[in-house]
């Protein structure tokens, strides 16, 4: 997680948020944007959109705009169209890298969606940058590669998932006696939009329904993984990395209001939790001002006004996939990327209506025993164990598709 001894540098501290026009991108910019005199701006990335990268850079005028492979030379027409001959424009996954590792970079915002995001924040993480850490696939693919490569580079990693975030905010400031002092790790889930839904009808849900968050404005893959709960599966492998308690001392319950974010739960039987709005700034804003507190623009929680927060255990008919988590940190080294390539792959085809809800966590699970991993030294093992399990997962989409 990097020294807690950490000093804040008083200077102004440079950012790259990489998956800028996201939603946590956007989030993140907005807290950045409140901050001028704090924090500048100097790389921004997307994937594909042109011109919502086009305004953010018209905005914030970064150093650097980074975008897929193929769709440079409509980025710089844009942009010298807009008179923004200042920004240069870079492309493709090496660009990515190149600019997460930069030593014009001081913070690395890391939003990019799925297993693509692993090769830039192992670069990010090589050159001991401060790595906010919004892809949980990162960890979840990277695992002990990618921890390694924090502690070798001198990297300070803070999670920015609400649920780590609110974990590492209840912990003691001493990651040392985390094992010794902690009974177990409680991650809180929303339920999704299915949460009291009969798992019978589940065949029948689109990918609208699916995407239809109660609580939280987000993407439609991460929307579709919190319908599912295997984004609640990934966060278990992700805890399980950053905070180094077994498995067995990572829980999930139940809580429909999205106002208690995670709890710690201590030997003596104590429970720390952290409350808040459900508004990923504050997350985003805590990583970025860490140890100290900034404003995020999220408006403050009014207990007074809360109907009631509740608790309910995981309905396994309902949340079939959760159990996959446990299951992949049990297994060989390597099984957590199939999971996570495997899920990719399902809700993908999902998405493109070439496959029913319901069997999102079949092809998962499917394809993780059918995948077995060898060993996994370092990036180009990973990458090729995630080919190797997306090719076995599509396989099983065509044999189950629509």
């Amino acid at each position: 997680m990097g020294a807690r001894a950490f000093a804040a540098d008083l200077a102004r501290q440079r950012v790259a948020v990489l998956g800028a026009t996201g939603s946590i991108g956007a989030s993140t910019l907005d807290v950045l944007a409140r901050h001028p005199q704090r924090f500048e701006v100097v790389a921004l990335s997307a994937a594909r959109q042109v011109a919502k990268m086009a305004d953010l850079c018209r905005r914030f005028r970064p150093r650097w705009a980074v975008i897929g492979a193929g769709h440079g030379a409509a980025l710089r027409a844009e942009l010298n169209q807009r008179g923004l001959l200042d920004v240069e424009v870079l492309e493709g996954q090496a660009a990515l890298q190149a600019v997460a590792s930069a030593a014009e970079v001081d913070i690395v915002m890391a939003a990019i969606v799925g297993a693509a995001g692993l090769a830039p924040c192992l670069a990010a993480a090589r050159a001991g940058k401060r790595l906010l850490l919004a892809n949980k696939e990162a960890l979840v693919v990277g695992g002990e590669v990618f921890l390694r490569a924090v502690r070798e580079g001198g990297a300070t990693l803070l999670p920015v998932d609400s649920e780590h975030s609110a974990v590492f905010q209840a912990l003691p400031e001493d990651a040392s006696t985390w094992s010794a002092r902690v009974d177990k790790i409680v991650l809180t889930a929303s339920g999704g939009p299915f949460r009291t839904r009969d798992p019978a009808t589940l065949a029948d849900v689109t990918p609208e329904q699916a995407c239809a968050h109660p609580n939280w404005v987000m993407g439609r893959k991460i929307s579709v993984d919190s319908a599912t709960m295997m984004n609640k599966a990934l966060e278990v492998i992700e805890a399980r990395y950053l905070f180094g308690l077994e498995p067995r001392r990572i829980e999930v319950i139940v809580h429909p209001q999205s106002v208690v974010h995670s709890m710690v739960q201590f030997r003596d039987g104590s429970v720390v939790a952290q409350l808040g709005t459900p508004d990923m700034r504050v997350p985003i804003a805590y990583g970025l001002s860490w140890p100290e507190r900034i404003d995020s623009g999220a408006p403050a929680l009014d207990l007074t006004r809360l109907a009631g927060l509740t608790f309910e255990a995981v309905d396994p008919a309902r949340f079939p996939g959760l159990r996959l988590a446990w299951e992949a940190l049990e297994a060989a080294p390597g099984t957590p990327a199939v999971l996570n390539a495997a899920n990719e792959e399902a809700v993908e085809a999902f998405l493109a209506g070439r496959l029913r809800f319901d069997r999102i966590v079949a092809v998962t699970q499917a394809t993780m025993e059918q995948c077995l991993p060898g060993p996994v030294g370092g990036l180009d093992d990973l990458l090729a164990l995630d080919r190797r399990a997306r090719a076995v997962a599509r396989h099983w989409v065509q044999q189950w598709a629509l």
